[in-house]
């Protein structure tokens, strides 16, 4: 959201920062175009920050954008700013706090389905992105990167008070605003600075907004006449209700993505076992083998079922003689005959 004049505009990053914009998130592209914009136009650039985090990349390029932008830039921290949130507030501009806001900085996290080596790869991103967000920390409040890394680090999640952050170095002032109960936690925090945000950009009566204040925003500033300012915000409706229902179709297509895939891995694991166990039964495999060929499986399913399907079933004497069975027209077994001779041959 950007509300500006001729010499300064309000930037907000309320919100979830991540690739797509939407309902309690902040698209990374949105918000550099948004500052992109305003730099133009702008001597003064104010940015407020109630932010529980996000994803990594979106948010370096915020960091980057803030930190190239070549107006004056402050950061005010109202609610929360809250792991990659907290980085982009530290990005070299001024920075303040609300007395009641937190501040939190902790590990990189990310997901990673596959090999070792996909693994290996998912750490090695993870420890160059710790080692740059740790020169940020140390270069915003002098703090040596090594310490940066043990303490911020370590997998817990550090929240900082304003007046902790501020003995820190990592933010240059404190500033009031109504206070927030006592026993708020750091999710009370965000919620009741967000829906302060939203009380005060509701009108109060829609009948009352005039040409005016319409102009204001920055979008609809050029519009000559009511009529041509009505146009414009059904175009920017209509293009907010398309941009929604993409949203929801491309999250129903993640969602039926995500089940199949579950499904898909249940109908392979139930596979292995029944492989794995038939083998254990005809004694092409030990029972002591079954976990191992089990992982051979998991890790290479086709060149597994090769190598099992050609292991021969081991055969007893006891069931080759039994395949014998019924010849002589005796009730007794070849095997249960041979185990009499043996017995007779013994106590003779």
């Amino acid at each position: 959201m950007n509300e500006q004049n001729e010499q300064k505009a309000e930037l907000l990053l309320y919100g979830e920062v991540g690739e797509e914009s939407g309902d309690g998130y902040v698209s990374g592209t949105a918000f550099v175009r948004q500052l992109s914009e305003a730099e133009r136009t702008c001597s003064r650039i104010d940015v407020r920050i109630n932010s529980i985090g996000g994803e990594v990349y979106p948010g370096i390029a915020i960091f980057n954008a803030l930190r190239r932008c070549r107006a004056n830039v402050t950061l005010y921290i109202d609610g929360i700013a809250a792991s990659i949130a907290g980085v982009i507030a530290l990005c070299g501009r001024r920075v303040e706090m609300s007395r009641y806001s937190r501040m939190m900085l902790h590990n990189v996290s990310a997901g990673c389905y596959g090999n070792k080596r996909d693994l290996q790869e998912v750490i090695a991103t993870i420890e160059s992105l710790e080692d740059t967000l740790a020169d940020i920390i140390s270069d915003r409040c002098g703090m040596d990167k090594k310490k940066v890394k043990d303490t911020y680090f370590d997998g817990s999640d550090h929240w900082l008070t304003a007046d902790e952050a501020l003995k820190l170095g990592l933010v240059d002032a404190i500033y009031d605003v109504d206070p927030v109960p006592e026993d708020s936690t750091s999710d009370d925090i965000y919620h009741i600075f967000t829906n302060r945000l939203e009380r005060e950009l509701r009108p109060q009566n829609n009948q009352d907004m005039k040409l005016e204040d319409i102009k204001k925003i920055g979008r609809f500033s050029n519009c000559a006449d009511e009529p041509s300012a009505l146009n414009a915000v059904k175009e920017a409706a209509d293009k907010a209700d398309r941009a929604d229902a993409l949203e929801q179709e491309n999250r129903t297509l993640r969602e039926e993505n995500e089940q199949l895939h579950r499904q898909q891995e249940e109908q392979r694991t139930q596979q292995i076992d029944e492989a794995v166990e038939a083998a254990a039964s005809d004694g092409r495999i030990s029972q002591e083998q079954r976990d191992t060929y089990r992982n051979l499986l998991k890790a290479d399913y086709e060149n597994g079922m090769k190598a099992l399907q050609g292991m021969k079933p081991m055969r007893m004497v006891k069931d080759v003689l039994d395949g014998n069975a019924g010849a002589g027209g005796s009730d007794e077994s070849p095997w249960e005959k041979r185990q009499r001779e043996i017995r007779e041959a013994h106590n003779r």
